[in-house]
């Protein structure tokens, strides 16, 4: 038990326990990477070995604080506790008067979207001002244990103008608390707050670690959790939530579209395969872009004739060494750019099919395909 149960990013971890063991340790840390890389799990961690009763620079995992705060290594029941006692028909008032936190443990805050309602919640759960209220106020208290400790995570999800707010925590910091911030990348929060944080990149794990991690935490064959790695691109956590099949399909029908663009020919099936894309309600629709940013990032390297590629979607390589041999680099520039303009424009409601039916359309253009 302890941090040598964290598989990957040995740095971050030798970092942290070196800022525990000389007693110096920051006031506020910002872990950035994919969902699921394990940035919660190592925050989870730290705020263990911050105040446990036996260990000064790791922590024991059975002593009574270890105990209390391993409770939010999986925090869907805290959750459903805190939104039950709000009340499943909170108004707004209400949702930022009692604000959703989760306190396994008096020195252990840790904050999430917050989805409003349990059974039917908000499209795009965020990071509320009532919270970040709640953590401005108690921030300064004198822990009970060693060290405080407020878990962000989802900080990308802050409004800009709610996050000033929290900036000017990080502007006068307590001198016994530590904020850690998780976020998918610096870009996405205020320069000013990520000026203030001491930074960690979390990298992708090497597929045989995702593969082990899923031996220890899944059920599934060998051969669905060699599957599930290949296509988690190093994201342990994406691997142990992820639907086999349904992600296998996913990545199929999206290079389904890609193929049919290239070719230019048969818009109603091209067509009828983005429509059947924008209704999907089983993944967000940023979760769709993303399986197609890996596919052109393959498309990218295999259209570049690098020797070994280092492919995302590894079962599907015959497929994309075929649709590579048809289309050139600038075309698969031109994808990537023209799903950059379909991301942004996705998070200013622009309507989704139109916007994807358009990009497919546009690179069906004469002069993007190999001649």
């Amino acid at each position: 038990m302890g941090f040598d149960e964290f598989l990957g990013n040995q740095r971050i971890v030798q970092a942290l326990r070196g800022a525990l063991k000389s007693e110096r340790v920051p006031h506020a840390l910002l872990f950035t990477g994919a969902r699921g890389v394990g940035k919660f799990t190592l925050a989870r961690m730290f705020a263990q070995a911050a105040n446990c009763e036996r260990l000064a620079d790791d922590f024991c995992g059975e002593c009574a604080t270890c105990e209390r705060i391993s409770q939010i290594a999986n925090p869907q029941a805290l959750l459903e506790q805190g939104l039950a006692e709000r009340g499943e028909s909170a108004d707004a008032a209400t949702v930022e008067r009692i604000p959703l936190i989760l306190q396994p443990h008096p020195d252990v805050w840790a904050l999430v979207p917050d989805p409003v309602r349990f059974k039917t919640p908000v499209a795009r759960p965020m990071l509320r001002i009532g919270q970040l209220r709640a953590v401005q106020r108690a921030a300064y208290f004198q822990p009970m244990g060693r060290r405080r400790v407020f878990i962000l995570d989802g900080a990308e999800t802050m409004r800009w103008d709610v996050a000033n707010v929290f900036l000017k925590i990080l502007e006068e910091p307590p001198g016994n608390a530590t904020l850690i911030l998780t976020a998918p990348s610096p870009y996405t929060l205020l320069p000013t707050i990520v000026s203030r944080c001491l930074q960690f990149h979390f990298a992708p794990l090497p597929q045989a670690d995702v593969e082990k991690v899923l031996e220890d935490k899944t059920e599934r064959s060998p051969a669905q959790n060699k599957l599930a790695a290949a296509f988690s691109e190093g994201s342990p956590g994406q691997a142990i939530e992820m639907d086999v099949e349904q992600t296998a399909q996913r990545r199929k029908n999206a290079l389904y579209i890609l193929t049919r663009a290239a070719q230019g020919k048969d818009f109603s099936q091209l067509f009828a395969a983005t429509t059947a894309l924008a209704k999907d309600k089983g993944a967000p629709f940023e979760e769709q872009i993303a399986i197609f940013y890996g596919l052109l990032s393959d498309l990218l390297e295999l259209t570049s004739r690098i020797k070994t590629p280092a492919l995302r979607n590894l079962p599907l390589s015959r497929e994309l060494q075929t649709l590579s041999d048809t289309v050139d680099i600038a075309w698969v520039m031109k994808a990537i750019a023209g799903f950059d303009q379909l991301h942004s424009g996705a998070r200013r409601n622009l309507n989704k099919q139109l916007g994807l039916d358009a990009l497919a359309a546009s690179l069906s253009g004469e002069g993007s395909i190999r001649k």
